[in-house]
């Protein structure tokens, strides 16, 4: 067999197709292996570049293969779907990782570390407890808006939801029922703010978290999870990158040598995309009281544009600072702002 130089997995949950390609791109391996077998067959080959698609179980594998001494690459299934020709398989999938590994243009997924990965996984944690409460509020909002009881949004007016309900004239059953989701919400904030100590306790031992939190904005919250998502950001050749991975950047739809820029675009991570617009809305509540340099920067922005476009426009400016404390060290100073 001749020597393989690049190897595209195509990963299952039971079986894994396997195509291989030398230095000139001629296949030379097309080979289906279950889950007990992958690993030890990759032990015997040369070392090569290993190409597979970023989903489920590709980190812990990449972590496996790269223990092994080859070089792994992670690529995102939306630039691999361009590169299938024909009918739809799996070793069809496996050589259209092969050609998207071997464009030099094509962009990798950073292999994360174990404690990357868990961080990120209270993450998601609590972000399915956040909306699972924000759900049952909701319900609530209904289920007494059927019976004429209407009361202000927001988490804090369920306090004064009990006295409103006496209040009123409700059948007994309703009450009961009311009580157990209300229980159910105060379960769900108690796990939450739970989540949320021991997402700071762990950042505490972080040393580009605590730098992170320099930046006007950026809590332990959001530090933590551009820690656990992002990691090494010298992956990207420069901030505007980075912000662009993010979807803080306009869309352009340009042709015929017009160029046309349109909003946000809204690829990359929604989570951390989220977490940066909200701290940027904090910023800017709180605009008037800041002198520095980007205060002035925000509030002459905020003089010609819609707040909106100026929290997005802040968010960007964040992500950017977040790209040059991680590649450069240091911690943020308004000062030397531009």
């Amino acid at each position: 067999m001749n020597t393989i130089t690049l190897l595209g997995i195509d990963i299952g949950k039971h079986t894994f197709h396997l195509h291989g390609q030398d230095a000139r791109g001629h296949q030379v391996l097309r080979k289906k292996l279950n889950r007990n077998q992958l690993l030890p067959f990759l032990a015997q080959i040369s070392i090569c570049k290993i190409a597979m698609e970023s989903c489920g179980g590709s980190q812990w594998l990449a972590r496996k293969i790269m223990e092994q001494g080859h070089h792994v690459q992670l690529i995102a299934p939306q630039h691999v779907k361009a590169y299938v020709t024909g009918n739809k398989n799996d070793f069809i999938d496996a050589e259209a990782i092969c050609e998207a590994a071997s464009r030099p243009r094509t962009r990798s997924v950073q292999v994360k570390t174990v404690e990357q990965q868990v961080l990120s996984t209270e993450h998601r944690l609590r972000k399915s407890l956040v909306n699972r409460r924000t759900a049952v509020i909701n319900q609530v909002h209904g289920f007494l808006l059927e019976f004429g009881v209407v009361f202000p949004v927001g988490y804090a007016a369920l306090d004064r939801l009990s006295g409103l309900m006496e209040s009123r004239e409700l059948p007994t059953r309703l009450i009961s029922a009311i009580e157990r989701m209300l229980e159910d919400i105060r379960q769900l904030t108690h796990e939450i703010k739970k989540l949320d100590v021991e997402i700071k306790q762990q950042l505490t031992q972080n040393d580009a978290g605590q730098r992170l939190q320099s930046i006007p904005g950026i809590g332990p919250l959001i530090a933590s999870a551009l820690v656990a998502d992002v990691g090494d950001a010298s992956i990207f050749r420069s901030s505007r990158d980075f912000a662009a991975s993010l979807g803080l950047v306009p869309r352009q739809y340009s042709t015929g040598g017009e160029t046309t820029l349109l909003g946000i675009s809204k690829r990359g991570d929604k989570y951390l995309r989220s977490l940066l617009m909200q701290g940027a809305h904090a910023v800017l509540c709180r605009v008037d009281k800041r002198t520095d340099a980007l205060g002035v920067w925000a509030k002459n922005l905020l003089a010609r544009k819609h707040p909106n476009k100026v929290a997005c426009a802040l968010a960007n400016k964040m992500a950017r600072i977040v790209w040059v404390l991680l590649t450069k060290g240091g911690t943020f100073n308004s000062t030397l702002l531009a």
